[in-house]
């Protein structure tokens, strides 16, 4: 058995080890690719435990998804923007 598994983030393949959150992943494709506020401010994982919410994501079609709270499963689809 593997020690990595692959998503996509924003349609670019990822490959992360086993246990890893969905915010590591997208900080290894593009530390920038958060989504931006309604005035056009970038957001990004500001806590880290699931309180202030700027992180969220698209996973698998499932929007507003804590990505410092949901570990990354193989196959799994995520879009930032």
């Amino acid at each position: 058995m593997s020690d990595l598994l692959e998503l996509t983030v924003n349609g670019r393949r990822v490959q992360v080890p086993v246990g890893s959150v969905v915010a590591a992943a997208v900080a290894l494709v593009d530390g920038d690719a958060y989504r931006h506020s309604v005035t056009g401010e970038p957001r990004a994982p500001l806590c880290g435990m699931g309180i202030c919410f700027e992180c969220r994501v698209t996973i698998n079609g499932n929007a507003h998804c804590l990505s410092c709270q949901t570990v990354c499963e193989e196959g799994m689809e995520v879009v930032t923007t």
